[in-house]
């Protein structure tokens, strides 16, 4: 864990930032495709790589609980999941985010039942969009190491207070293997000093944490719980700029524009299918077609400001992401256009495409026919999902 670079799959890159950011408590339940981050960790822990609280727990449920304990005590703290481990998590995903835990949590992003899958796609992580988490998505296995040490910046900076889903593709990335440069642990020392709690359970100094409230209260307190996450945008933004100052990388925030300032059509992305866009928007821009792509490196807070800004030029937007709000659209593909309902004077087509699900296969033939399809002049109708289905496009 001293080098500077090493050949790690997603995973093993989330667990060698978790051990660089020193949690005092790591609380966890195996589930595919996520096992291996708490496998490598539980080796540290036991060779004495490692130094914290390692708790093997009976369920998802209870591995959220007794991390929201700890961060009650004031203590760093860190668990993940995947699938259906999210979901048995979901009551608790509600207390953390209302109690202001700044817990990092990191969801490898797999298909939820039925039909049963253990394979990857957004669903898990987007069907909570609503439990009041930050929710971010890596590209690769650099990203998610760079990014799990910046959701602890994030989750415990004072103005924010919150839990951080970081969420990673299952297998496509979580299993995949690339070279990764893990920072030295002196320089994320300097970046992620110890934690320093503002508010935790002290008998010497009382507080009450976790209460029940009335009408008005609870509005009060879900009205803070809004305003930091929209904080949060700001402080992601400040959190990447600090990185890249001391480690030396950075990701320019909550979103990644690549050649949208002139682009007619313009994808619309979230994870790792984002690589294979990138490339497809090179070979297309090559022949002369101007498309570009939009990564969308976070969902909560949802960076409305910096999508109008990115998309100002682009009159037809894809939106492509592994999911589906069965009986509309896209669950993403409706926040983006409720994002542009503001551009003024124009209103660019939004279609929604949804394409690998359950870990089906997306090609580049697929992404150049979602740009074809962009060029075409149909009319998208309300509802209407383009379904990106291996080598083809077919509507709802």
């Amino acid at each position: 864990m001293n080098k500077e670079k090493e050949f790690l799959s997603g995973n093993e890159a989330v667990a060698a930032a978790v051990a660089l950011a020193r949690p005092e408590v790591i609380a966890v339940y195996p589930i595919t495709p996520q096992t291996t981050i708490v496998e490598k960790l539980a080796e540290w822990v036991a060779n004495g790589k490692i130094q914290t609280q390692y708790l093997n727990m009976e369920s998802e449920h209870s591995a959220l609980s007794a991390v929201m304990g700890a961060s009650a005590m004031g203590v760093r703290t860190f668990t993940s999941t995947s699938s259906q481990g999210l979901l048995y998590m979901s009551e608790c995903l509600h207390y953390a985010a209302g109690g202001r835990f700044p817990i990092v949590m990191v969801n490898a992003n797999r298909a939820v039942a039925l039909p049963w899958s253990i394979f990857g796609d957004q669903r898990d992580s987007i069907s909570q969009l609503e439990s009041g988490w930050i929710q971010l998505y890596a590209e690769n296995a650099q990203e998610a190491l760079d990014l799990t040490l910046q959701s602890f910046a994030i989750a415990e900076h004072p103005e924010v207070m919150l839990p951080v889903m970081l969420n990673v593709d299952g297998f496509s990335l979580t299993h995949t293997y690339e070279p990764v440069h893990v920072p030295l642990a002196e320089k994320v020392n300097r970046f992620l000093p110890p934690y320093a709690p503002t508010f935790r359970m002290d008998l010497e100094h009382p507080l009450s944490l976790g209460f029940s409230a009335g009408p008005r209260d609870n509005t009060a307190f879900k009205i803070k719980q809004h305003r930091a996450q929209l904080n949060a945008e700001k402080v992601l933004e400040q959190v990447d700029q600090k990185y890249g100052e001391i480690i030396g990388r950075s990701y320019g925030g909550a979103v990644e524009s690549y050649y949208t300032e002139d682009a007619e059509r313009t994808i619309v992305t979230l994870g790792s299918i984002s690589g294979l866009v990138r490339d497809v928007v090179d070979t297309l821009r090559a022949a002369g077609e101007k498309v570009g792509l939009l990564r969308l490196r976070s969902l909560r807070p949802f960076p409305a400001a910096r999508i109008r800004e990115a998309l100002a030029a682009t009159s037809r937007i894809g939106v492509l992401e592994k999911n589906v709000s069965a009986g509309y659209e896209g669950t993403v593909a409706t926040h983006v256009r409720g994002a542009l309902q503001t551009l003024q004077g124009r209103q660019p087509q939004v279609r929604s495409f949804a394409g690998g699900l359950s870990g089906r296969d997306i090609s580049a033939k697929d992404i150049r026919d979602i740009y074809a399809n962009l060029q075409s002049d149909t009319q998208s109708t309300e509802n209407e999902v383009h379904w990106v289905d291996s080598g083809v496009i077919y509507e709802s």
